[in-house]
């Protein structure tokens, strides 16, 4: 526990390697939400974008980082697509071009197996169905929020283009619209993880309480038990003087005797 306290405040105090060098602003509410957990690390995120990429690593461009060697970025944004821009990012192409959209993505670093099983339920109920969890050589387990919803085509080859202007514009719309569905999924995500935390949090100390509850009711018992054991080997004598009228044994033997006769 105290060993991923260490590693988790190394982490977050390193600067942010990422491209941009900041946070997405969508993503932010949803890192800042699990990194106030102790037991919940991030380690990347994306809040989605648009990406019109060219060069021989374009159909396999790196997934949230910079680049590829050799791969370009002609147009990179986290807002819906104007078909204007587009068209003049894709002015500068000279090789071939693929228009991508890729989804919300965010890997977190879980102190526990079931933190990162809370945290893999509330993605898949979501809509993050290609959420997953790892467990590393040395223990560490990380969980990835992650969507199928992609889009990837490609557009131009050898710098011509090889789709119509038409195309362009209802792929934008697909694009578009995507972008929107992956906000909504976002915001729902970040509702419905507040709520699992918080129940998750009420159910431990419920739990609490009643271990407590337990404990206390069987210390009760155990003082009562060892009360009637010291009973048990008082003296005759000083036994029968603690004995009610009605629990008198020679009482009792008068009682049976009338019935019998």
């Amino acid at each position: 526990m105290a060993a991923f306290g260490r590693w988790k405040a190394q982490r977050l105090a390193r600067a942010d390697a990422s491209r941009k060098g900041a946070l997405d602003e969508r993503a932010a509410p949803v890192v800042r939400l699990l990194n106030a957990w102790a037991r919940f690390c991030t380690t990347s995120s994306c809040a989605g974008r648009l990406v019109l990429a060219q060069g021989g690593a374009a159909e396999d461009a790196e997934r949230r980082g910079a680049p590829k060697k050799g791969c370009v970025w002609l147009l990179v944004t986290h807002e819906p697509c104007r078909r204007d821009e587009l068209m003049t990012a894709l002015e500068k192409a000279t090789g071939d071009v693929v228009f991508k959209f890729e989804p919300f993505v965010l890997h977190v670093l879980c102190r526990e197996l079931q933190d990162a099983q809370l945290l893999h339920s509330v993605a898949i109920d979501s809509g993050f169905k290609n959420s997953g969890i790892t467990v590393g050589r040395g223990g560490k387990i990380m969980m990835a929020v992650r969507s199928t919803h992609c889009l990837e085509v490609p557009l131009s080859h050898m710098g011509k283009l090889m789709v119509s202007e038409e195309y362009i514009e209802f792929l934008i719309h697909v694009a578009n619209r995507k972008m929107e569905e992956n906000t909504r999924r976002i915001d729902r995500f970040y509702k419905c993880l507040q709520l699992a935390l918080e129940a998750d949090v009420s159910a431990n100390n419920l739990h609490s309480e009643e271990t407590e509850k337990y404990h206390s009711v069987y210390v009760h018992r155990r003082k009562r038990e060892t009360i009637q054991e010291q009973d048990v080997h008082t003296s005759p004598k000083d036994h029968s003087e603690e004995l009610e009228p009605e629990d008198d044994p020679e009482s009792n033997l008068g009682i049976f005797a009338e019935i019998m006769i």
